[in-house]
């Protein structure tokens, strides 16, 4: 009878140990899964809050991005659309017809020269004239005893080369008159100019003058400097490791600091073949579509070119919220008549119309559901629900 109640008692202290090692083992089972779900927030939403707020909900979908290259630099013009205008003679500054930032055509006028040098000119020029008409006439007599047979050779041949000398020196003060705006053939008449013009040689609007009335300006003096904004561009820097992203014909979306909530567009023109060496980067030049005024020469431009078109994972921006330097999207669920949301941290990428592309850190189930809008308040709810309570 003893020996039966030492085994009883043997038995029953057996399953005490089993039940309570069942107990241990089950708590611990249970505590990390307590931890997790405290280390995963979540917001609890009504089905009634559900609807009134719009809750749209539909499973990752991919969309067609285009991907983008960053690239700054600033407005250019052409160097033909640049001139420096400079007088081929030098005089006295008699009128000055511009001012600075007026629009000009080529062949205007924007200032007057005179000098007695200027006169000189004009003055060989008539002389040289009648030179060339006695020489013409003195040159008919040996002309005619030489083809006779009774003149001599040399004097012909030296008479021939006088008379082509003038005319040749003759044409060289034609095209000096020229260049000096003066017709050759008003002076034929004895009519001397006592000013010549300087004229605009291209379209655009006076950057620059740098003269003032009475002064005295040499030749090749910088008098006006004239632009032409028309064939504005942009000129961008791309760095080396996007150059073989860029090619002709890409779109370029920019702003300029004048007009930074203005965004322009434009399309790659051209793309240069050496790379800078500080920093290292190739010159891309853009031409932009639709010219708005205030665009100068040498504003900053910051932008992006659109290159290959990529379909990626992404959300509309309302889908999107931030918390610290993290962003995230909600997981959707809805347990009974409730619908549970959980933050999940992705990585943003290009945008485009409203949508950010995202790259996420872990992989999900395919059908998993997501928030898509209404981000930032399912933040603001899960950041009042930290510490245990729900909404």
């Amino acid at each position: 009878m003893k020996i039966i109640k030492i085994l009883i008692l043997n038995i029953s202290i057996i399953f005490l140990g089993c039940a309570e090692n069942q107990k241990e083992n089950q708590e611990s089972k249970e505590q990390p899964v307590q931890q997790q779900k405290a280390a995963q927030p979540e917001v609890m939403i009504t089905a009634a809050q559900f609807d009134a707020l719009d809750m749209k909900i539909d499973t990752l979908t991919t969309r067609v991005m285009s991907g983008y290259v960053d690239a700054n630099g600033h407005l250019e013009v052409p160097p033909q659309s640049e001139a420096t205008v400079t007088p081929v003679i030098g005089g006295n500054v008699s009128a000055i017809k511009v001012i600075e930032g007026d629009e000009v055509k080529k062949g205007e006028v924007l200032a007057y020269l005179s000098h007695p040098d200027i006169i000189k000119v004009q003055t060989d020029y008539i002389n040289a004239m009648i030179r060339l008409k006695f020489l013409e006439k003195d040159f008919a007599r040996p002309k005619k005893l030489y083809e006779a047979g009774v003149g001599s050779g040399e004097t012909f041949q030296k008479a021939e080369s006088e008379l082509e000398s003038a005319k040749g020196h003759l044409k060289g003060m034609e095209a000096q008159l020229k260049q000096l705006k003066i017709n050759p053939e008003s002076l034929k008449n004895g009519n001397i100019q006592q000013q010549i013009p300087v004229l605009s040689p291209i379209n655009g609007a006076v950057q620059a003058v740098n003269i003032k009335t009475g002064q005295f300006v040499p030749a090749q003096t910088n008098m006006f400097e004239i632009i032409n904004t028309h064939h504005v561009h942009a000129d961008l820097m791309v760095f080396e490791k996007d150059a073989a992203r860029v090619e002709k014909g890409q779109k370029v979306y920019f702003t300029v600091a004048s007009q930074p909530e203005k965004e322009l567009t434009a399309n790659i023109l051209s793309i240069g073949k050496n790379f800078e060496k500080e920093p290292k980067a190739l010159h891309v030049h853009a031409e932009i579509d639709e010219k708005v005024e205030n665009l100068i020469p040498g504003m900053y431009v910051r932008g992006k070119i659109a290159v290959e078109d990529v379909r990626a994972k992404a959300f509309p921006e309302a889908a999107i919220a931030t918390k610290g330097d993290k962003n995230f999207v909600f997981t959707a669920e809805k347990e009974g008549d409730e619908w549970s949301f959980k933050p999940v941290e992705v990585l943003p990428g290009s945008k485009e119309d409203n949508w950010t592309e995202v790259k996420f850190l872990k992989d999900f189930p395919s059908g998993t559901k997501f928030a898509y809008n209404n981000a930032y308040y399912l933040m603001a709810e899960m950041n009042k629900s930290e510490g245990g309570s729900h909404h």
